[in-house]
């Protein structure tokens, strides 16, 4: 019979033998056209593996027999929301919870739906009544916390999240999730500017799960804030011991030994664990970096190509590359290479890229924008063609609903990429939503200090939310390098003086 035949599918699933759940699904619905729950399974897998329109087709039918089927249009929303169809996302959520109201599963994806939206007071408002309703639901709490931290709300962040920790059971304190929430925690008391707290939980992460590389990583972090260098380059190297291809750490001790003028010595710790780690294009970014830090853009260009090569969903080195094709004036050179590459591979997702950012370093935002679309067209959820195409429709008169959709595709790929954080930022900044921008520019600031474009954003962004002191000091950093909008920035910065 058909139960028979729907376990036997989830059997499959859960072994993750995905082809053979579907094969049996997929005969299920042809012998029996009316048996909704293999409808629904079809959906469900059909969702996991991104195929979004194989599930609105699967869920249609569904709800064609059965309009008040609460795990369809439960499931119908997430697909609506995956798509970045916002607003019907947000009407599936609300039939789901007027059908059961209790739903608390829906009232967190209704919560991110509005944070997608940018409607962040009704976000907070749904994702406290989700936690309210579970208050053990983990991924509920963890959505407000992160909410609540990127907002500036960093007190109410840390309560939730010491209260949820304690009130689990001694089980879970093995658990990753639990070492998940130690690390926001922490990560709380640091935007608190409270390190001695963040370095106690950040601790409490290492002696939990010891071979963790985050820990040490972390407890690095806290103590270089408290501008306890020494202490901070042991832990980072406990953290590269653990794992040899882990960038953070090493991007610390890179930036550091720059600081110190130690090229030489910054040069070393990159070859070192590019040896380790020779398959990671982040430590290969790195390289790049130091390089162009010691003047030697051929060696930078080739470590900058090989990270594209080993992981061409990377950001940064696009970019970079495309600084130094700009400084060198070889834009021709370079075009003219990559139409030959795309001609051998014409669906090289890399070639395409560099093709779209060239252009748009020469200022041709037709040939860029057309250049990224086509990206697009071989990989819908590529963060990086996702990122620059939404910055040139936001800042070039183009969609500016598609710009933000784009650039929050971009960040759901690409969680920490700073770059992607600043265009997305700015785009809610334009857009009015303050707060939400800020975050998201800071987090950018942070990483990308140097950007003095990145700075002048987070100064604008500051000076919308009331907090001067810190767009007085983005402001200033920002007018250090040269950017678009400079006499903006030297206006709004002379205003607050």
């Amino acid at each position: 019979g058909s139960p028979a035949w729907l376990k036997l599918a989830d059997f499959y699933l859960l072994v993750r033998r995905t082809d053979e759940a579907k094969r049996v699904l997929s005969e299920m619905t042809q012998k029996a056209p009316d048996y909704l729950p293999a409808r629904r399974r079809l959906a469900e897998v059909a969702f996991a593996e991104r195929d979004y329109d194989e599930s609105l087709k699967a869920l249609q039918m569904v709800l064609t027999k059965a309009p008040s089927d609460l795990e369809a249009s439960f499931l119908l929303g997430r697909v609506r929301l995956a798509r970045r169809e916002t607003a019907e996302a947000v009407q599936e959520f609300l039939q789901v919870l007027k059908l059961e109201p209790r739903h608390a599963p829906a009232r967190l994806q209704l919560g991110l739906a509005q944070i997608q939206a940018g409607n962040i007071h009704l976000a907070k408002a749904d994702l406290k009544e989700a936690t309210s309703l579970a208050p053990n639901f983990t991924e509920a709490v963890l959505a407000l916390a992160e909410l609540n931290l990127q907002t500036g709300a960093v007190q109410p962040a840390i309560e939730d999240l010491e209260r949820f920790v304690a009130q689990q059971p001694r089980v879970r304190f093995h658990s990753f999730a639990y070492a998940f929430y130690q690390a926001l925690l922490g990560a709380a008391y640091l935007a608190k500017r409270e390190p001695a707290k963040a370095i106690d939980v950040f601790r409490r992460l290492v002696a939990l799960a010891p071979k963790d590389p985050r820990g040490p990583y972390l407890v690095g972090a806290a103590l270089r804030a408290q501008g306890k260098a020494a202490e901070a380059k042991r832990e980072f190297e406990a953290a590269l011991a653990v794992a040899p291809g882990y960038v953070e750490p090493l991007a610390q001790l890179v930036t550091m030994a720059l600081a110190e003028k130690q090229a030489d010595a910054a040069l070393g710790l990159v070859t070192k664990q590019v040896t380790l780690a020779p398959k990671s294009g982040g430590l290969q970014q790195l390289l790049g970096s130091v390089y162009l830090a010691r003047r030697e853009p051929a060696r930078a260009e080739a470590a900058f190509l090989k990270a594209i090569e080993l992981e061409p969903g990377l950001m940064g080195p696009y970019l970079q590359l495309g600084n130094i094709y700009a400084r060198s004036g070889r834009y021709d050179e370079a075009l003219a290479r990559l139409t030959e590459a795309l001609k051998g591979n014409p669906r090289s997702v890399s070639a395409q890229m560099l093709v779209g950012v060239i252009h748009e370093r020469k200022g041709d935002t037709a040939r860029a924008q057309e250049a990224y679309e086509q990206v697009l067209t071989l990989n819908p959820r590529f963060a990086p063609a996702a990122n620059n195409l939404a910055w040139l429709y936001s800042e070039h008169g183009g969609d500016q609903e598609k710009a933000l959709q784009l650039a929050q595709t971009a960040k759901e790929d690409a969680p920490d990429d700073p770059h992607i954080s600043d265009t997305l930022g700015w785009i809610f900044y334009k857009r009015g939503v303050y707060q939400r921008a800020v975050s998201l520019l800071r987090e950018s600031a942070t990483k990308l200090p140097q950007e003095p474009v990145v700075q002048y954003h987070l100064g604008l962004a500051s000076l919308k939310v009331g907090d001067k002191e810190g767009a007085r000091k983005a402001l200033t950093a920002a007018l250090a390098g040269s950017f678009p909008g400079k006499e903006e920035a030297r206006k709004a910065l002379a205003e607050l003086r």
